[in-house]
């Protein structure tokens, strides 16, 4: 480092390895005579270890050189100031400019120190506690202390503002976790809720499936399947709560196995039967109904193989075989066909040469008359169960009669009667032992005079009492011997109604004629019949009764079912195997041929019961003659749109109501 003063008291500091040139302004005052007023530029050499050349040019009163050459003194090197007043200024500095980042950022913000809701002139500076400061200076504590002390703070601070923020992202994570265990259980719920809706819908269409099915053979259109479904009704012991209503004309008992109803079937018939077998094996829950219905189904199948089979080879081929096989597997046990099985299989593995068609043939044949073994077992316990509710049935029938007639017969007992309990059985039967009343000619019929007979009367075959007396009594020893008695049909009797025949015959012949016409109309392929009344809780009584006697209206309604392929649907099902079906709509045909007042049409109520969010009654109420009905219905929201299926009119005597419920789509 080479210094070089200059009168004009500029001091020009130089240290470099190339020539550099700087413009040197000397003052114009105090000027001496080896000042030269003018700008003058300082060329420096490079300069030798102890030496400078500088050169003087005056650019204006021409060049000249000036050569000085000046010692240079070695370079004076200077300690760094090391103590704590440095360290303090260093502070100080960097307070500082922390301070002025804290004032530029606070102008920044939304606050200034000239506008805050905090009424602080020193918003944008950083708080300082000078009291603190003061104290720390009297306790003697130095700065250094002070600050280091102010440091660990710090870093306390930091750490458990750190130790704060982990546990934040700790409780957020297990908040996290248990959110999704809620969801999953939650998820789970409502998957059992739905299993358990399924299961519910599987048996309300079986049900349905079954009253159809009954409801089918009361109106003698019974077909094969509603025998199957009715005669698997008593596969189970009979209860208390079983309902017998309809089923007391006769014996109703189908001796046959069930198997033998493919006899008389054609082909549609049995391919039919078929279907309705599969709808009900997809319906049922029990075990040992699923078993009926698989064995039903081996059997059916193999009366589809041997129809066809019979068309391709000739009847008198096939009826030869068929023959044949069912000589060698008739009058055999379950257990004796499974041998049998067993037998055919390890000759077919053998290796032994054989006809393996026929042995095939038979194998699959020994198949079916498993299957029939399995049914005629589970029908002879159908049959036992049956005769059981009958019998419990016709007991309680006769104790019933027998209290009503000894009810009958106690205001004409005497007083001398005592009651004596007498029973094999267990049941209580009351016996009076009466004393004699003293004879009269009136208990006697009186003697006929056969000569006053007419001819056809005197052919008649006279009966001793005695022969009477052995005849009712072989008459009732037969009845106690029986397992159960057959309840012969009687005719019904035909209703006289008071009024005017022709009247009454007229509007059953109108409403006839409209529920004809209503019912030739063909079903959609996604409607069913739904003719199931309800019953009005609380009765109206109608002021017009005394004029008209109320009757009910004919009606034939419709449901509308169909799938319904939201997102849960979508994911879970498809074509092949579609979701339960939902009610979509209904159709109701309320027929009023015989209204007094035709200009007033009939009207409809929607009823809604407390505690029954689910179903709604829907009641129809007309003018005289008719009385109010009521049907149930599902209670949702229904499309009022002429576009969406939605009619309401009443035409020729034919309230028409028509509705679809309402599709609500949910996107996010």
């Amino acid at each position: 480092m080479t210094h070089l003063m200059i009168r004009s008291k500029f001091i020009i500091a130089v240290q470099t390895t190339i020539p550099i040139i700087f413009p040197l302004q000397v003052s114009s005052k105090k000027r001496t005579k080896n000042e030269i007023v003018s700008v003058i530029h300082v060329v420096v050499l490079p300069p030798c270890p102890k030496t400078t050349i500088l050169e003087i040019r005056d650019t204006e009163a021409g060049v000249g050189n000036v050569t000085a050459i000046a010692k240079s003194e070695e370079p004076i090197i200077r300690k760094r100031d090391k103590s704590a007043d440095r360290k303090a200024r260093k502070a100080e500095k960097k307070r500082a400019r922390e301070e002025e980042e804290a004032r530029q950022v606070a102008e920044l913000s939304v606050y200034s120190a000239t506008d805050n809701p905090f009424h602080d002139v020193n918003l944008g500076q950083q708080f300082r506690w000078h009291k603190k400061i003061e104290r720390d200076k009297k306790a003697g504590i130095p700065l250094a202390e002070a600050q280091r002390r102010d440091a660990i703070r710090r870093q306390e601070a930091k750490e458990e503002l750190d130790r704060l923020n982990r546990r934040r992202a700790e409780r957020e994570a297990e908040q996290r976790l248990r959110e999704e265990e809620e969801l999953r259980m939650q998820r789970m719920q409502e998957s059992a809720q739905m299993s358990e809706w399924l299961d519910k819908e599987g048996d309300f269409r079986l049900e349905q499936e079954r009253h159809r099915a009954a409801i089918r053979i009361q109106e003698k259109r019974a077909k094969a399947i509603d025998f199957l479904a009715m005669n698997l009704k008593y596969v189970n012991p009979p209860t208390e709560d079983d309902d017998e209503a309809g089923e007391d004309a006769g014996l109703e008992i189908d001796l046959d196995e069930p198997y033998n109803i493919f006899d008389n079937l054609s082909v549609d018939q049995v391919e039919e039967l078929h279907g309705d077998i599969e709808r009900y094996l997809a319906l049922e829950q029990s075990d040992v109904n699923i078993d009926f219905w698989t064995n039903m189904m081996v059997v059916c199948k193999d009366r589809l193989e041997r129809i066809k089979a019979s068309e391709r080879t000739g009847t008198e081929a096939a009826a030869a075989v068929e023959a044949d096989i069912s000589m060698l597997l008739a009058n055999k046990t379950y257990e004796d066909l499974s041998a049998l099985q067993r037998q055919v299989q390890d000759k077919l593995t053998s290796g032994e040469p054989v006809d393996v068609d026929y042995w095939e043939g038979l194998l699959k044949r020994l198949l079916v008359w498993k299957a029939k073994a399995k049914l005629k077992k589970l029908h002879e316990v159908v049959v036992r169960n049956r005769l059981e509710q009958l019998r419990k049935r016709q007991r309680d029938e006769a104790l019933q009669a027998q209290h009503e007639l000894l009810a009958g017969a106690a205001p004409v007992a005497n007083s001398h009667a005592r009651p004596a309990v007498v029973s094999s059985s267990g049941a209580e039967e009351a016996v009076y032992d009466e004393a004699p009343e003293p004879y009269e000619r009136g208990m006697s019929p009186p003697l006929l005079d056969i000569t006053k007979l007419t001819p056809e009367e005197r052919q008649v075959d006279i009966v001793t009492e005695l022969e009477d007396l052995r005849a009712l009594m072989a008459l009732r020893r037969s009845v106690v011997g029986s397992r159960f008695v057959p309840k012969a049909s009687q005719p019904v009797a035909p209703v006289v109604l008071i009024e005017d025949i022709t009247t009454a015959s007229g509007a059953d012949l109108a409403s006839e004629a409209l529920y004809r016409a209503e019912a030739e109309k063909d079903l959609d392929e996604e409607e069913e019949l739904f003719n199931l009344e309800e019953e009005i809780g609380h009765p109206t009584s109608y002021n017009w009764e005394d004029k008209y006697r109320p009757r009910k209206p004919r009606y034939f309604n419709r449901v509308h079912t169909g799938y319904e392929w939201n997102k849960y649907n979508q994911t879970h099902y498809d074509v092949d195997n579609p979701p339960p079906k939902v009610v979509q709509g209904y159709k109701f045909n309320i027929f009023y041929p015989d209204l007094i007042d035709k200009s007033k049409a009939p009207s409809y109520t929607i009823i809604k019961e407390p505690g029954n969010d689910e179903t709604v009654l829907l009641k129809f109420t007309a003018g005289p003659p008719y009385e109010d009905i009521a049907f149930r219905i599902v209670n949702r929201e229904w499309e009022y749109s002429h576009k969406r299926g939605f009619k309401s009119s009443f035409d020729r005597g034919c309230l028409s109501l028509w509705f679809n419920f309402r599709r609500n789509f949910y996107r996010k």
